[in-house]
């Protein structure tokens, strides 16, 4: 049996990572604290209506909030979640809302708690959803435990798991004081969406990838997270947190390990967390010189942002994965606030031919080939080429080869699919305790001691500063909103 070290000393063996024994039956209830929020009006109820369409989902939905509601109040913000967001067809939101049950109380009262065993009735494997502010995950948890609702039941905890190593780790104390390992579901909604999958299909379904995909041939790999939107009102949660925290730290570190991991021996087992654990672990922790941070112009004059905040809206940081697969090949990760578009984007450079053998080689003019994955808005893989121009002059252009996923809107929603998986107790596609810790802990030397965030223009891609990160002809990809 595999055994694994976590940061910590921890040992988590194949019981633990996997579903095995009574948790591999399926949650018969899904208790949903924080139901009243935004995560959940806009991201769970729609994906519990889809899954209701698509009949995966029949079983008793607990909401559970501090504010006082009646059931048909709880009802109408669910029916305006869902409509709003295109959440499957009317026949399927009244499923869902006759599945509605609704508590209401403080997290820590043992009443509130009372009462949500009462509104379970014969339900004994349920799906405990924490979509509340991470600070209450201790309480929420230990309440859950008092009050016997954590036995043969699962959790899940949306990101970010901790602020840093100590408390990610605390926090997973507290967790597995009251679930196994295997029943805890530390969710980012990022795995699962469809673009991101196919970060992982591309790469081992296709022979022709793997002689290429290092160092040998692999000059740099960068990954943009643009967002064109601010913090949209939320600027006394988001003041707290910052870019490293809220995106970097999560979302694409996980996009990078996707692309830096071998080859897994299966799909719907520990082995594939493994092989990204190893990336984690071999990420050379960053220095102050590794990051560049900004702020976007009128920042601090948001609602809830300290007048003098130095928090980021945008980093630019320089990675290297030390394995023998990827020594000396940087990793650029950029991601903020207030830029051009919203995009998601890999851009893999490729190294340029060793001779220049025509006037107009990559060597020369800085255009290298290259494989570009738009993630978001809309999926699709680009091989970049150099083809020759007609005539007696060997010169060229540079040429997208173009894929693109014509029907996204036939794929399942990653709320949906995470839910669906984490009811079935499946955890593939969820995070595990060794890699947060060690997602943490490559950045942790630069979560207090870094350089002020610099502020950058409204519409701008970040501070030129971030410019200067990046060593290769070409700097930095800015991802268009087209195709």
């Amino acid at each position: 049996m595999a055994v694994i070290k976590a940061l910590n000393g921890d040992s988590y063996d194949e019981s633990d990572m996997e579903p095995n024994g009574d948790h591999a039956a399926k949650s018969d209830a899904i208790v949903l604290f924080g139901a009243t929020g935004d995560l959940a009006h806009h991201k769970i109820f729609p994906a519990l209506s889809r899954m209701v369409e698509r009949g995966g989902l029949n079983v008793p939905v607990i909401c559970v909030s501090r504010q006082a509601r009646s059931l048909e109040e709880m009802r109408a913000r669910i029916r305006d979640g869902v409509e709003k967001a295109g959440g499957g067809g009317k026949d399927a939101l009244a499923r869902l809302l006759s599945l509605i049950r609704y508590v209401s109380g403080e997290y820590d009262n043992p009443a509130t708690f009372t009462a949500l065993k009462a509104a379970a009735g014969d339900a004994r494997r349920p799906l405990h959803y924490l979509a509340i502010p991470p600070k209450i995950f201790p309480v929420v948890i230990k309440s859950i435990g008092a009050s016997g609702l954590a036995e043969n039941a699962r959790i899940v905890v949306e990101k970010p798991f901790g602020r840093d190593l100590a408390s990610a780790r605390e926090l997973n104390g507290v967790a597995r004081s009251v679930f196994p390992d295997d029943s805890i579901f530390r969710i980012d909604h990022f795995l699962g969406k469809e673009a991101i999958a196919n970060i992982l299909y591309f790469r081992f379904a296709n022979s022709f990838l793997e002689p290429i995909w290092n160092r040998n041939y692999v000059s740099s790999v960068q990954i943009t997270l643009s967002e064109s939107f601010g913090v949209q009102g939320r600027g006394g949660f988001y003041d707290g947190v910052g870019c490293l925290r809220d995106v970097v730290q999560n979302h694409l570190l996980e996009v990078l390990a996707l692309l830096a991991m071998e080859p897994p021996t299966c799909l719907e087992c520990g082995a594939r967390r493994d092989d990204k654990f190893k990336v984690f672990s071999a990420l050379r922790p960053l220095t102050p010189d590794d990051l560049v941070r900004g702020q976007f112009s009128g920042y601090r004059g948001e609602a809830g942002v300290a007048p003098d905040s130095d928090t980021e809206t945008f980093c630019a940081l320089r990675l290297f994965v030390d394995s023998w697969r990827w020594q000396g090949v940087p990793w650029y990760l950029r991601s903020g606030k207030k830029l051009p578009n919203s995009a998601l984007e890999v851009f893999v450079r490729l190294k340029t031919p060793p001779q220049r053998l025509f006037v107009d080689s990559p060597a020369a003019t800085g255009e290298a080939n290259y494989f570009r994955f738009r993630l978001e808005p809309c999926a699709a893989i680009a091989l970049a080429a150099r083809v020759k121009n007609s005539g007696e002059e060997y010169a060229g252009k540079q040429r997208e080869l173009y894929l693109l996923d014509a029907t996204p809107e036939a794929a399942m929603g990653p709320y949906e699919r995470l839910l669906g998986d984490a009811m079935m107790g499946t955890t593939t596609l969820f995070t595990r305790q060794d890699s947060v810790e060690a997602a943490w802990a490559a950045l942790e030397p630069v979560l207090k001691d870094h350089h002020a965030a610099l502020p950058y223009p409204i519409g701008s891609w970040g501070p030129k500063e971030a410019d200067a990160l990046v060593t290769d002809e070409g700097g930095w990809h800015n991802p268009e909103v087209q195709g």
